[in-house]
């Protein structure tokens, strides 16, 4: 049990809504968000590990959210982190979209203080639910002095990730988020929080007063007629991220499309398909890596599809020229 202290530092608690706010209706046998944010209840449980203000900011299921509300919420953290009393944050989300607004936050949030976001598998009524273990241990993540500087930081399941690496891997496993490639930077056991990498090196974050620009998301598959594209020529693009072929390779089919889009100024990083591995000017065929990179486009690493096209809108609201997006990725 935390010792007690005069006007302690707490931990702020931003609910978003998400599986973790949500319960099962028993007549429907479907999940749905209740009349009451069910989180409320643990709350003298949650007291024994800090002292905390929980907020309901939203409650929306994550296919709901756009990158308006991530910019609503990180400007809620970003505000709340100059106050004295607050010494970190907690952020209850929904699973489909989390490690989008996770990475987000990463690029977006001006602070030291540590930043978490968690859900849950099951929902609040259902058994076995995960919600309220997963936000004790985000509190007693948020509450460790070793979580300062790691920017947004994902806790499910005891295990704690960078928010630049996880992504979702299971429809319903409550072992779900996963870091292909590099692994949990750290575990939760009943007595300590324990990293087992050291704090990335943060980049500057993005400041950014709007997140509306409008960046398709396309994944390459056997096959592809241009035609499917050429709504891509048609309406008004900020910039696109290609989901490519192993090590950035895509059919040669689509090449006048990307061909057309560099001509018009519209930026085109491309990441792979694949979990894990590298894009790279590898092969020389028609649709290879280096036609592509001849072309212009902006090979991204360790990064996947959704995560590659938050990182350009946010980059493209904050102004970034397109030399210098070329060095961000």
């Amino acid at each position: 049990m935390a010792a007690k202290q005069e006007n302690p530092k707490k931990i702020i608690i931003f609910n978003t809504g998400g599986t973790i706010a949500m319960e099962v209706d028993e007549s429907t046998d479907s999940v749905r968000p209740g009349e009451k944010q069910p989180l409320h209840t643990i709350e003298p449980m949650l007291s024994r590990y800090a002292a905390f203000e929980m907020i309901d900011l939203f409650n929306m299921p994550s296919p709901h959210v756009t990158p308006a509300d991530m910019l609503a919420l990180a400007r809620q953290i970003n505000e709340y982190a100059t106050r004295p009393d607050t010494s970190g944050f907690v952020v209850t989300h929904g699973t489909d979209t989390l490690e989008e607004t996770a990475y987000f936050l990463d690029l977006t949030i001006a602070t030291n203080k540590p930043v978490v976001i968690t859900g849950a598998m099951r929902s609040s009524n259902e058994l076995g639910a995960d919600g309220p273990v997963n936000l004790i241990q985000s509190v007693r993540v948020a509450s460790s002095s070793e979580s300062k500087g790691r920017g947004a930081l994902v806790v499910f399941n005891d295990e704690i990730h960078a928010a630049k690496y996880v992504t979702k891997t299971h429809t319903s496993n409550v072992a779900t988020f996963q870091s292909p490639q590099v692994g949990p930077v750290g575990t939760i056991t009943k007595k300590t929080v324990s990293y087992s990498q050291p704090p990335a090196v943060r980049t500057q974050p993005f400041e950014i007063h709007a997140a509306s620009r409008n960046v398709p998301l396309i994944k390459m598959v056997t096959g592809m007629d241009p035609a499917w594209f050429l709504w891509l020529l048609q309406q008004k693009i900020d910039g696109l991220v290609v989901e490519a072929f192993g090590a950035g390779n895509v059919p040669p089919a689509i090449l006048p499309i990307f061909e057309q889009l560099t001509v018009q100024g519209v930026p085109i990083v491309m990441v792979s398909r694949c979990y894990n591995g590298y894009v790279q000017d590898l092969y020389g065929y028609e649709g290879g890596g280096k036609q592509l990179k001849k072309l212009g486009i902006i090979f991204c690493n360790g990064l996947n599809g959704q995560k590659a096209r938050i990182k350009l809108i946010v980059a493209l609201e904050a102004g970034v020229s397109e030399t210098q997006l070329a060095e961000l990725f």
